[in-house]
């Protein structure tokens, strides 16, 4: 039976390694699924990013080519997608192919589905789903893993060692300010405000 672990991160440092160590221990990278903003070109590597204009529209290209790592990249496939709350990010994976409709290839288009969907159509329960979505729109790389359950033990101690975030304690702090739930309409947060967010939490 295949089960998906989800974490978040505060920093591409533990994203790369989190990344890697799982493909050591033989998690194919079609059942690894990263999400993130990527302001600094910190998960660029081979190819070229496509630029995203200002009203959050994707332009045309063919995405980037893998996170940096080696001149193969640690993770192939890495393309861009806005999803609605969130803005444009840089995706990879089974679980944004599902965020954005897309059937194969580099991820590129508006995420009608959404995240949350995504991420409850993998399993997880609504709340928690929205809870990732809304760290993911104030800055935080989700990654997501699909594994049978004789290699569940492995995945979790490899995505736990590495630093996810707390986001029992982030969404007591975000309802304490009068957050309810992810709005996908909400105006995603800017590049300031997910440094500053991030900050708050380091």
């Amino acid at each position: 039976m295949t089960h998906t672990i989800t974490r978040t991160y505060d920093g591409y440092t533990q994203a790369r390694s989190v990344v890697s160590e799982l493909k050591g221990i033989g998690v194919k990278e079609e059942d690894i699924s990263v999400i993130a903003h990527d302001d600094d070109n910190n998960l660029d590597g081979v190819g070229a990013t496509s630029p995203v204009d200002d009203d959050n529209s994707v332009a045309n290209g063919a995405g980037i080519g893998g996170m940096v790592g080696g001149a193969a990249g640690l993770l192939a496939g890495l393309g861009m997608m806005a999803i609605p709350g969130v803005g444009p990010v840089v995706a990879a994976g089974w679980l944004a192919t599902t965020a954005a409709g897309a059937a194969t290839g580099a991820v590129a288009g508006a995420a009608t589905g959404g995240i949350v969907s995504a991420l409850t159509d993998s399993g997880l329960d609504r709340r928690d789903a929205e809870t990732y979505a809304e760290a993911v729109r104030r800055g935080a790389i989700l990654i997501s893993v699909r594994t049978e359950e004789a290699s569940e033990p492995r995945v979790v101690a490899i995505m736990d060692r590495n630093s996810p975030s707390d986001l029992a304690t982030r969404r007591s702090g975000w309802e304490s300010e009068g957050w309810t739930s992810y709005d996908p309409a909400a105006q995603p947060y800017s590049r300031e405000q997910r440094q500053r967010e991030m900050q708050r939490w380091s």
